[in-house]
């Protein structure tokens, strides 16, 4: 159920929508109703995301806000991000209360990963 006046789905660009279906199903398990070759939707146990056909990709470099998953294990992670054809833009680095790593889809667009400090 959606909560009144919160964020509650994200659209991100493609550049090439098979290759980034491709990455996010064999990286994260996502799977994806598509509604033609332009536009495609995942949902998940959080929140629903869309991606678009577009020659643009969304980066922080161009001021792009840049949407943030979770890992309990975030080397883990990192290694499955590279293994399936994802670009490292910033490797871990530590914040206050976490860690986090930032990452280039296949088409280009910009998400990070962080976990806590001590998780679990």
């Amino acid at each position: 159920m959606s909560k009144h006046e919160s964020i509650n789905y994200v659209e991100f660009p493609s550049r090439d929508m098979q290759a980034t279906k491709a990455f996010f199903e064999s990286c994260f398990g996502w799977a994806f109703t598509e509604y033609g070759p332009d536009y495609m939707s995942y949902s998940g146990e959080t929140i629903e995301a869309g991606f678009f056909k577009s020659d643009q990709s969304a980066s922080t470099a161009n001021g792009s806000a840049l949407v943030v998953l979770y890992s309990e294990r975030l080397e883990e992670t990192l290694a499955k991000v590279e293994k399936c054809g994802g670009t490292i833009v910033q490797p871990i680095f530590s914040f206050p209360g976490g860690r986090r790593f930032q990452f280039a889809e296949p088409s280009g667009t910009e998400l990070a990963v962080w976990t806590d400090v001590n998780p679990g």
